[in-house]
């Protein structure tokens, strides 16, 4: 049996050998190499956006509805904050919900990479901006990194306007893959009916009080959910 033969057989039988290289095992601890986007202008990015999908590594279905933040920026540009309502889909009441979240930009020539800079996150917490036209589309991705814990990566679809073109949707989706975000669970938000309040929703007070005790444990936020139990 020539070696060049043997070489042949143990790669069809699914072994790496004969001086090919061997495939490089992914870091699951570590956040992905992103490359920063050329001339990216981050004022450009700033005011009120739509998340139109979701994805978030510790979920296998969407617990959130009508993601809708504001983006601003320190008057020394070395910040970045956003602003941001959601509620939560299996919320009767449909209590419109509000957070924060605040980043430093650790090199000022690459402002499409933001660090967390509060203490109340465990970790490293990550954002990239992936791509943006600025006036109708944005992909973020966010990853938190944790000692001796897997990742968690998360990313947001996010238009000016609730609903997006869905040739853009496919276009945003197509470059997620490549960090390890599995498509299947990237999931459409919803962004109707996203104005309502307890009164408006016909349920008293106390019945709003006991379903959000009752659901308490599932209403986390949606950005501080870094790792899986």
């Amino acid at each position: 049996m020539s070696p060049r033969f043997l070489c042949t057989l143990i790669i069809v039988l699914g072994f790496v050998s004969c001086g090919l290289p061997a495939k490089r095992r992914e870091d699951k601890t570590k956040c992905p190499h992103v490359k920063a986007i050329r001339n990216f202008d981050l004022h450009e990015l700033l005011g009120s956006w739509f998340v139109v999908q979701y994805f978030a590594s510790s979920e296998e279905a969407l617990s959130y509805g009508c993601m809708r933040p504001v983006f601003s920026m320190s008057s020394d540009r070395l910040e970045v904050s956003m602003n941001f309502t959601y509620t939560f889909t299996d919320d009767p009441a449909a209590e419109l919900l509000y957070g924060n979240i605040t980043w430093e930009i650790p090199n000022p020539s690459r402002p499409s990479h933001w660090v967390h800079a509060e203490d109340t996150y465990e970790g490293v917490y990550n954002t990239y901006v992936l791509d943006s036209d600025y006036k109708s589309w944005a992909l973020l991705l966010h990853c938190a990194e944790k000692s001796k814990s897997p990742r968690y990566l998360s990313s947001f679809i996010m238009s000016r306007q609730p609903i997006l073109a869905p040739n853009v949707v496919t276009y945003l989706r197509e470059k997620l893959p490549r960090y390890d975000i599995d498509l299947a669970y990237m999931f459409p938000m919803t962004q109707t009916n996203c104005s309502n309040t307890n009164r408006e929703s016909g349920l008293d007070r106390d019945t709003v009080r006991y379903v959000i005790k009752q659901s308490e444990s599932n209403r986390r936020h949606p950005m501080k959910r870094l790792h899986k139990p």
